[in-house]
């Protein structure tokens, strides 16, 4: 096959002649009959293969989850003298008041596989106020090779509950709860509690339900998943509001400035010290659901030139397609059978075009290796994009720092990571504001959903 075609089926490896491949140690393949492929396994929480454990039949919950009453907790205001003590070194990079947000803020989190695991470490460390962890699966004997919250003697048990003891002594301080129900049994109104919800290894269809249930109340959403080296983090904060301190420029912007197509000033203030001007820039940002970005081209600027456009990552075309496929088949990944690596071909190619990117950048060895690493959990990159998210998360609730806008995508292959800002707007809207140097939208033009 020439660089300039589009991988086929026959492009790709078949179950007799399939190459040893490098990753072969890293990836778990219980069916040795199988080469080099993940087993085919319906993702957590969504309904499938949920297995109850029998220790909870008795267990008193309200009927929605988590209890109503750790929302009415009063919130302490200023931090004691422990907490200083205990968060010092964080304090000296963000600063009081982004703790105190920290500490008042009420985060939800589905799934505690590793990637997970990750997040939770990271966010009760930092000394998040209260966290739900949200996880109607059991703990497997391949979670124990993946996260560090649970152990043998927890195998059978719901995963959420059993990983809350070691989670606690990570930060005594954080207030944790646990949730043994699977995330498409809840309804709309579950979420409205929470200020950030992150989704974690679930199927498209319920991260959408989630991520609208989440917009009805005007709450941040995040979801994220990992394929063994690669992986992903989709950002949907609505309407965000943040702050971001910098040296005072030539041009200043100004308020009402579009400094992109989703981002304006809303405020501005000028602090001078030892001669040195700073000014606190106001910035708010406009987010899309992931049911328009899923659907949306990228960036016009991106687009725009054959060099940038050979510069887009093939994992966002494959990500699509997973997502099609596993709609289209019941949630599961793609099998090495002929039948699905052909499905799975013909989607990938669809979703190549429609981003119209190059044929020349979607090769065969990348599905494959694609295909290879499906169902797999690698510590490194679930730990990469676990504190990246957590980060992201940490810089929102303080409300400084500009945040993810809106697709992270994660190749640990060649350990590169690729944000892009797709949204559903017009690119006519898109170019007329370039044109007139960032400084508004004229006024027949489209904005993303909020």
């Amino acid at each position: 096959m020439s660089d300039g075609d589009l991988p086929t089926i026959s492009a790709l490896p078949q179950v007799n002649d399939a190459p040893e491949p490098d990753i072969g140690t890293l990836i778990n393949v219980p069916d040795a009959s199988i080469p080099y492929v993940a087993q085919p396994s319906f993702p957590d929480m969504n309904g499938f293969h949920q297995v109850p454990d029998p220790s909870l039949a008795n267990m008193p919950l309200p009927a929605n989850g988590t209890d109503p009453a750790i929302f009415t907790m009063p919130v302490q205001s200023g931090l004691s003298a422990d907490e200083f003590a205990l968060y010092d070194r964080q304090l000296r990079t963000w600063g009081v008041k982004v703790q105190e947000n920290l500490r008042q803020a009420n985060v939800l989190l589905i799934g505690l596989k590793a990637l997970g695991t990750e997040i939770a470490k990271n966010l009760v460390l930092a000394g998040v106020g209260t966290l739900t962890v949200l996880d109607g699966d059991v703990v497997s004997e391949e979670d124990l090779g993946s996260q560090f919250l649970v152990n043998e003697s927890h195998v059978g048990q719901n995963r959420a509950i059993a990983a809350l003891p070691e989670l606690q002594k990570l930060n005594p301080r954080v207030e944790l709860y646990s949730d043994p129900n699977a995330a498409v049994t809840k309804d709309p109104e579950y979420f409205q509690s929470f200020d950030v919800t992150i989704a974690t290894d679930l199927l498209i269809e319920v991260l959408v339900h989630i991520n609208m249930s989440c917009r009805l109340s005007g709450r941040k959403f995040y979801a994220a998943n990992t394929y063994g080296m690669y992986g992903f983090i989709f950002a949907d904060l609505f309407v965000h509001d943040f702050i971001v301190e910098q040296e005072q420029s030539n041009k200043p912007p100004k308020i009402g400035d579009m400094v992109t197509s989703t981002r304006s000033v809303t405020g501005i203030s000028s602090n001078k010290v030892n001669g040195k001007t700073t000014d606190t820039v106001f910035y708010q940002e406009t987010y899309s659901p992931l049911q328009l970005v899923n659907l949306s081209p990228l960036p016009v600027k991106v687009r725009s030139t054959r060099r940038s456009r050979l510069r887009v990552t093939p994992l966002l075309s494959c990500i699509r397609a997973l997502f099609d496929f596993q709609t289209q088949s019941g949630g599961r990944y793609p099998v090495h059978t002929q039948q699905d690596l052909g499905t799975f071909t013909k989607l990938v190619n669809e979703k190549h075009l429609e981003l119209q990117l190059p044929t020349e950048t979607l090769r065969a060895e990348f599905l494959r290796s694609f295909l290879q690493n499906l169902g797999a959990e690698i510590s490194p990159v679930a730990s990469f994009l676990g504190g990246f998210l957590a980060q992201d998360v940490i810089n929102v609730l303080g409300q400084k720092e500009a945040p993810l806008q809106n697709v992270l995508l994660f190749d640990g292959e060649d350990f590169t990571a690729s944000q892009y800002s797709i949204h559903p707007i017009n690119d006519d809207a898109m170019t007329a504001m370039a044109t007139n140097g960032g400084h508004g939208l004229p006024a027949d033009s489209s904005i993303p959903v909020a």
